[in-house]
């Protein structure tokens, strides 16, 4: 089903803002870098939290910036709130911690949580796996520090949306197979988790969804991974998905990326991983910040946190539980 014309609208302007990546003529990644920050950014309310915090935390190469988000606090007698480690999409080439600035006031003021968003090393000039290493420090260290940062160590979310989905996704892996930290639950929101680029949907929706086939082939092409195949690079291509955190995977009716998507959320249940879909009608890549435009971003959203909150109150703080 086509997008509907106020839809169709927001991708135009969406498209027109973007920088011509992929393809013949398309410009470097750190022109289209330029491109983006040099675009403006619509004025909308920024969603209220307690606490904004910019800092740098230990990463395997230096620094590693981190910004956080801390909720306003329910009372001195409530529980700590779950802390969210949050990787941002961009196809591991674009975008930073101010292009997902308010998508992460929205998750902490929605869910409660506690948000580490991190400002991974970006392709080319760092391919993988790179921003999969930044990611599993930057988890350690919200787990290690997670008192400190008021949240709850036992529960501790990975989130992301796009190429940040693919880390998500890959850090659960990771995570599971080093024996922790321990993840509480997985957010992938239109995670991009396989290489191959050849799913129905990539051809269904090549292009006319903001996010075109050419620009993930060119995403590809920056972040380079020798093995393809590699779970950490393809997560759709790991052999045993057991043993998992439980997963929310939101995908786009109209996005090249939605089949591997949902195939993820697919193999998440067979291998008896609790897991539950949305797929928005009416959407494209890149839609899911967009609840002020868009009728299908409030939505998704309220579905998503109301399932996230859910799933969470459920893990029940426990006092001392630090480990």
């Amino acid at each position: 089903m086509p997008l509907d014309p106020h839809t169709t609208r927001v991708v135009e302007i969406m498209t027109a803002a973007f920088p011509p990546i992929g393809g013949a003529g398309g410009i470097d990644a750190a022109e289209a870098r330029r491109v983006l920050a040099a675009s403006a950014r619509p004025a909308t309310p920024e969603p209220p939290v307690g606490r904004v915090e910019d800092r740098m935390i230990p990463g395997p190469a230096g620094p590693l910036p981190v910004r956080i988000y801390r909720p306003d606090p329910d009372g001195p007698d409530a529980p700590p709130p779950p802390l969210m480690v949050f990787f941002h999409g961009g196809g591991f080439v674009l975008c930073d911690l101010d292009s997902h600035d308010r998508l992460c006031r929205v998750l902490a003021s929605r869910t409660g949580a506690v948000v580490v968003s991190v400002d991974y090393r970006l392709a080319p000039e760092h391919p993988f796996p790179a921003a999969a290493e930044d990611a599993r420090a930057a988890l350690a260290w919200a787990h290690a520090n997670a008192v400190e940062l008021g949240g709850d160590p036992g529960r501790v979310v990975v989130a992301g949306d796009s190429a940040g989905g693919n880390l998500a996704a890959g850090l659960c892996l990771h995570a599971r197979d080093a024996g922790g930290p321990p993840i509480a639950y997985q957010l992938l929101i239109y995670p991009v988790l396989d290489a191959a680029q050849d799913t129905a949907s990539y051809r269904e929706h090549a292009t006319g969804g903001f996010l075109t086939a050419a620009h993930m082939r060119w995403y590809w092409d920056q972040y380079a991974p020798a093995d393809p195949a590699d779970p950490q690079a393809s997560p759709l291509r790991a052999a045993d998905l057991s043993g998992l955190p439980p997963a929310y995977v939101l995908t786009a009716e109209c996005d090249p990326v939605r089949d591997e998507g949902e195939a993820y959320a697919a193999r998440l249940a067979e291998a008896g991983v609790p897991v539950e879909t949305l797929r928005a009608d009416n959407a494209f890549h890149g839609f899911f910040s967009l609840d002020q435009a868009l009728p299908s971003a409030a939505q998704a959203q309220d579905a998503v946190f109301s399932a996230l909150r859910a799933a969470l109150a459920a893990q029940e703080a426990r006092p001392c539980r630090n480990a």
